[in-house]
């Protein structure tokens, strides 16, 4: 009897994203991509490269007037979920519980007039059920989860009377409130200082490798990608350039523009293996 076959995490089959209206430009043209569960893909690319949309397209969270076409298709319990044109009726039960995100500013996904543990308590009452007790130990458990020291001060406090880092890490606990199994993290440490970058890199693969998530890591940093992905897809001027596994990325890039981000990098020799040591930790 022949094994049974594991079904994609996300499927992504000539994606793209344009501008409608009587004027349309293509942002980004057909993406193609697997993700396989508990794979960690990374896409790389300058700014205006195409891969924050492609990330918002796969949430069908594209902004008026954007519109996506192709596929992206989320595993989901019941059957995969097609985003592409999806009644936001349909998304919100795959939004938090099956796919979340963690954005580069904080401030952008956290509620300024609302304590955080207020803002954590939404997730885990519409996706887990959770009520009273259970509830108010849920939210602290989370915080405590992120490594958050003080778990009940940082619940009971606004956004602004905490810092950058612990901010994201508020962010990072949001996100994996209901407990995902696909997670974008998109530049989630790029606004922050090389210690608490550091800090929250190892927290991320940490989180992803014990709860068994599947990763879509988004950046303009091939040293960060070599530590955190399995796969990399390039992408330049919204088209998809290059695919390929990590190490044959950093090592024999097949295309000219990878190949240039590949020089530019300064900081490989930190993140990859000496030569004949392999990369399993």
């Amino acid at each position: 009897m022949s094994a049974e076959t594991v079904p994609a995490m996300l499927e992504l089959a000539g994606l793209s994203v344009r501008v409608g209206g009587p004027e349309p430009r293509a942002l980004v043209h057909g993406v193609d991509v697997t993700l396989a569960p508990g794979e960690r893909l990374g896409i790389i690319g300058e700014s205006g490269s195409g891969k924050s949309l492609t990330a918002l397209a796969v949430l069908g969270l594209l902004p008026y007037p954007l519109v996506a076409g192709g596929s992206a298709r989320i595993a989901a319990p019941g059957g995969a979920v097609e985003v592409v044109g999806a009644p936001a009726r349909r998304l919100d039960g795959v939004r938090g519980a099956v796919v979340s995100a963690v954005f580069q500013e904080p401030l952008a996904s956290l509620d300024p007039l609302m304590r955080i543990g207020r803002q954590l308590e939404w997730p885990l009452r519409h996706h887990r059920g959770l009520r009273g007790d259970e509830l108010r130990r849920a939210v602290l458990d989370a915080l405590a989860e992120v490594q958050l020291a003080e778990p009940e001060r940082i619940a009971r406090s606004y956004i602004h009377e905490i810092s950058g880092g612990q901010r994201q890490r508020v962010a990072i606990a949001l996100a994996l409130a209901a407990d995902p199994r696909l997670l974008i993290a998109d530049e989630p440490t790029t606004a922050l200082d090389v210690t608490v970058q550091a800090g929250i890199l190892e927290l991320l693969q940490r989180e992803v490798t014990d709860r068994g998530m599947s990763l879509l890591f988004i950046s303009h940093d091939l040293p960060v990608l070599a530590g955190i992905a399995d796969r990399v897809l390039v992408m330049k001027d919204g088209r998809q350039v290059e695919l390929g596994a990590t190490a044959q990325i950093l090592g024999a890039p097949a295309d000219p523009y990878s190949a240039q981000l590949v020089a530019a990098s300064r900081r490989l020799d930190e993140f990859l293996p000496a030569p004949g040591e392999g990369t399993d930790a």
